[in-house]
């Protein structure tokens, strides 16, 4: 049982996805680039060499940039942008939990005050010590990023916290749009009294 996570996650798990190997020297060079001249300037790169990538790619998502040019000075060809179809691969019942807008944006803002009074600043704080900067990751996960921003002094505290709401906000409309794609998932209203069953009753028809 798969609960949560990223679409791509899922997709791993239950489609079989194929992707070209990675060659250290040529990310790390892409990478600096990206660092030195920034993603739109590499995204111009992409779109001589491979505008169906580029047409698909947002000009300022550097890794995924960095990512394209990096399997086509590997392989010499395309990158192949896009994810293969919806098919069955392993047999699965995939379902989805819809809340009306409001309130998922009201537990957003639960959650990520929550994390605050958790000790969110005294978790980064040591984290940085442990070498979380160095992440290219993680001192970008959503909370890890605004509080990095604070303790480097651009945020105040209450700033962070409402940056990271917004952030969270955009992010699961992106996982909602993802997911909407995927003919495979039943959807299921989370406020309704019957949702077990409806749940109960769906498994048992697909399964």
């Amino acid at each position: 049982m798969l609960i949560g996570g990223s679409g791509l996650y899922v997709r791993a798990a239950l489609d079989d996805l194929n992707f070209h190997g990675t060659d250290r020297g040529t990310r790390a060079r892409l990478e600096t680039e990206l660092a030195e001249l920034g993603p739109a300037a590499l995204h111009a790169r992409l779109a001589a060499v491979d505008p169906a990538a580029a047409a698909v790619i947002l000009p300022s998502n550097g890794r995924r940039i960095v990512r394209a040019l990096e399997v086509i000075e590997i392989t010499g060809g395309p990158f192949t942008a896009t994810m293969p179809g919806y098919e069955q691969v392993r047999p699965a019942v995939q379902l989805g939990l819809t809340l009306p807008r409001p309130e998922l944006d009201q537990r957003i803002e639960a959650r990520v005050e929550a994390m605050w009074q958790a000790g969110l600043e005294a978790e980064v704080k040591d984290l940085v010590h442990q070498g979380l900067r160095d992440g290219k990751t993680a001192s970008r996960a959503l909370g890890y990023q605004q509080m990095l921003r604070h303790l480097d002094g651009e945020l105040t505290l209450d700033e962070a916290r409402q940056e990271t709401v917004k952030a969270t906000r955009r992010f699961a409309r992106r996982q909602e749009s993802w997911f909407r794609r995927d003919p495979r998932i039943r959807w299921l209203d989370a406020t309704a009294e019957t949702l077990l069953d409806e749940a109960r009753a769906v498994i048992a028809k697909d399964s």
